[in-house]
């Protein structure tokens, strides 16, 4: 079963989110801020996932500036990126990371999820 983390600000996203990937079959948790799920991914609590989807606009900060420090604690983790704002794909370079614009349509998510949590090579964006 696959762990995913989910990150997004938006409740209403996030809840959808959340139960498109559990009924297909992960084992999802949650964080509405990058500083919410970067303490579920440093100690004492350093819960590993299997893929990380995060959304673009975050309070305080962007998904990118997330994923930069991201890199710092888990330099090989999947990560999915989803924006409405095309041009914020230009911020994911050299981070390794899949980018889908919005809307996601859920059965795209499911499949890009899957993809990244079992072959990382076939569904990266960039290479590191």
């Amino acid at each position: 079963m696959l762990k995913v983390l989910l990150i997004d600000d938006n409740p209403m996203q996030l809840h959808v989110r959340k139960a498109v990937l559990a009924d297909a079959g992960m084992c999802v948790s949650t964080a509405g801020t990058s500083e919410e799920a970067l303490t579920l991914l440093r100690p004492p609590c350093a819960t590993r996932f299997d893929v990380i989807v995060t959304d673009h606009m975050l309070p305080g900060e962007s998904g990118a500036s997330f994923v930069r420090q991201l890199r710092c604690l888990e330099a090989h983790v999947p990560v999915l990126a989803i924006s409405g704002l095309p041009e914020a794909q230009e911020e994911y370079d050299r981070l390794n990371v899949r980018f889908l614009p919005k809307p996601v349509p859920p059965e795209d998510l499911i499949r890009c999820v899957r993809e990244l949590g079992g072959d990382i090579s076939s569904c990266a964006a960039t290479p590191e």
